[in-house]
């Protein structure tokens, strides 16, 4: 009697265990959890900690709330030229408002994901379809990224999902497309390559001819000063031998006969013909 009333203890012990362990759940602080009663939602604010349920009529579903990534596979986008581009991008976003992410794709991430794909592509499809190759290839990353963000986010919204970040990691031109895209890019700097030239050589042209037209007036400048000094000093120069010449006759004379001398035959070798009574020999005569 004992033995089978201990074995009714145990039993009810261990059913009471089990459905205490039953009754509680605990969210953490990255997950979001919803609360259902018989297969209908009925709590989705739990908050991270330890909470209760009641056996077999309530059920639970954690779901992860941190940041996921979607990676997609390269796709073709058409440009405003009607060219194809390649992209290559990923994404990352969160859960939002579980009930929705329930409801919408059954609480999958893998559903998420494609559902949020088509969305972000569509998004994308848009965006470049207003851009050209050039833009879209070497600059405006961050615009573009912007502009997906906003615009993908309503859609993604109806499923719970909230996109915190779209990167374009790689935009790159379909083989038939590169080299006639690149052929044009050439030709667009070599010409304005040759424009910058035209205008720098026009621009020398110009530096040049004020050069010149500075050296010829500062050159003009200077020979007019420098006849100026020159006249001064020939009137000077005309006046102190004037005076000289007054005071004595005679030496003035004789001195601009033997600087006359000095310049004849300042050079080894030189010769001169003249008479021998030429003027010029008159100090080389015995006076009389």
């Amino acid at each position: 009697m004992m033995g089978r009333n201990s074995v009714i203890i145990v039993s009810a012990l261990l059913l009471v265990l089990v459905l205490g362990s039953s009754s509680v759940y605990t969210v953490g602080e990255a997950e979001k959890a919803i609360k259902f009663q018989l297969g209908e939602i009925l709590d989705t604010s739990s908050t991270p900690g330890l909470h209760f349920k009641i056996p077999l009529i309530n059920d639970v579903k954690i779901f992860n709330a941190k940041l996921l990534t979607l990676e997609s596979k390269p796709e073709r986008f058409l440009t405003s030229e009607k060219k194809n581009v390649i992209v290559d991008y990923f994404a990352k976003w969160k859960i939002n408002d579980v009930a929705k992410f329930y409801t919408s794709v059954q609480g999958d991430v893998i559903q998420a994901n494609i559902r949020l794909e088509q969305i972000i592509q569509s998004a994308i499809k848009d965006e470049f379809s207003k851009r050209t190759i050039r833009e879209v290839v070497s600059s405006e990353r961050d615009q573009i990224r912007d502009f997906l963000i906003a615009a993908a986010n309503p859609s993604a919204g109806k499923l719970g999902i909230d996109i915190a970040d779209i990167r374009i990691m790689r935009v790159e031109l379909p083989s038939e497309v590169s080299s006639s895209v690149f052929r044009r890019m050439e030709s667009e700097r070599s010409r304005v390559a040759r424009d910058f030239r035209s205008r720098g050589a026009e621009m020398a042209e110009r530096i040049r001819a004020d050069a010149d037209r500075q050296r010829e007036v500062i050159l003009g400048d200077a020979y007019r000063d420098a006849e100026l000094k020159r006249g001064e000093g020939d009137a000077t120069a005309a006046e102190i031998y004037a005076q000289a010449y007054g005071k004595d006759k005679n030496f003035f004379s004789f001195y601009r006969s033997l600087t006359a001398y000095k310049q004849a035959f300042k050079n080894e070798g030189d010769t001169l013909v003249l008479e021998p009574d030429s003027e010029f020999f008159q100090y080389f005569k015995k006076s009389k």
